[in-house]
């Protein structure tokens, strides 16, 4: 070959095959970026279904009911609270790990899958009187998005 071929081959290579290149290492990085937030995605609602057997396995605490038990003992208040604070604690690492101002639509999909929870939650009376005992501590961004759901709710209970 000639050097007229070589040049001619490493103008090709720097034209096509270096962007080319480029391109490929940014789609496959996207792709694993993509994977890894399905990944989170998957673990987070797998951690939500252990929620809910634990829910159920304390039928006595009417966890799905809207309306609050009567005459709780203190037992089962205690009971209550350690539940709930797992679900803020389930709902702040969700609110950490997925929600972003600027969200791609599968992002916002996943999003306002937990979102659907947060709302569902924040619907039951006696989930919102305790959330200023159980958001101590917590983020803060977290406080004031879970506070405006709970707000919204007082204004339009049982919706």
């Amino acid at each position: 070959m000639s050097a007229e071929t070589w040049e001619l081959l490493s103008y090709a290579v720097t034209v096509i095959g270096f962007p080319l290149a480029i391109f490929v290492f940014l789609f496959e990085q996207h792709k694993e970026r993509e994977n890894e937030d399905e990944e989170v995605y998957q673990l987070l609602s797998d951690n939500y279904q252990d929620f809910l057997k634990v829910a159920l396995d304390h039928p006595d605490l009417r966890l799905f009911s809207n309306e609050e038990p009567p005459d709780l003992t203190d037992e089962q208040q205690e009971r209550l609270l350690i539940i709930f604070s797992m679900l803020i604690s389930l709902f702040e690492r969700a609110y950490l790990l997925l929600y972003t101002r600027d969200m791609s639509s599968t992002q916002a999909r996943r999003w306002h899958s937990w979102e659907d929870y947060i709302q569902e939650w924040c619907n039951k009376p006696y989930f919102r009187s305790r959330l200023p005992r159980l958001l101590v501590g917590e983020d803060p961004d977290f406080v004031a998005y879970i506070e405006e759901i709970a707000r919204v709710h007082i204004q339009r209970p049982n919706t």
